[in-house]
């Protein structure tokens, strides 16, 4: 094996899908980029990594509510323009042609383009180490959508597309909750 360098060492990990990260700050709506996210568990918990860096930082902080937007791969190129630009000066819905669809459960819109969206609730933030932790309130697929292919960040620039799916639901039944 080849030594990897240390500081390179989070690209064999860093490769959950990308999500678009909506907020409303009582004004705007934004969106933001978001690759480092973890599931919690089997219920709806989730945990994204961000901070005052991101200017949505201080919306969510603030009103302890966003959406999770799961873009696919036809989506990558906006994507990565959400996460190269600031909705301090950019109306982000405008510039990349999404559109916003009101939530049931929170202010934040959900971006009717996406796979996926769900609704979600700041139930704690780590300070130490940036971490939001979420709960899902509510969640929606759009299953007429054509493509469903998730894109993965390795951290360097490039991406992960998902390719085959391979079922052994058989094999893990009892590792897996009811109903999933």
């Amino acid at each position: 094996m080849r030594q990897l360098k240390l500081n390179k060492a989070f690209t064999l990990m860093e490769s959950g899908p990308v999500v678009l990260v909506t907020t409303h700050d009582g004004q705007k709506d934004n969106i933001m980029t978001i690759s480092w996210t973890m599931v919690m568990d089997f219920t709806p918990l989730f945990a994204i990594t961000t901070g005052e860096w991101n200017h949505s930082f201080a919306a969510l902080r603030k009103n302890r509510e966003c959406v999770i937007a799961i873009p696919t791969v036809d989506m990558l190129d906006k994507v990565v323009g959400i996460g190269t630009c600031s909705g301090a000066d950019t109306d982000k819905f405008a510039k990349f042609k999404l559109t916003p669809v009101p939530g049931k459960f929170v202010t934040s819109p959900l971006i009717k383009e996406c796979l996926a969206n769900m609704e979600c609730k700041v139930i704690d933030i780590v300070k130490k180490h940036n971490i939001v932790v979420l709960q899902a309130v509510a969640a929606y697929i759009d299953t007429a959508r054509k493509e469903k292919r998730t894109v993965h960040a390795v951290g360097d620039g490039t991406f992960i597309v998902d390719g085959r799916k391979l079922d052994r639901r058989k094999m893990m039944a009892s590792k897996l909750p009811y109903g999933v």
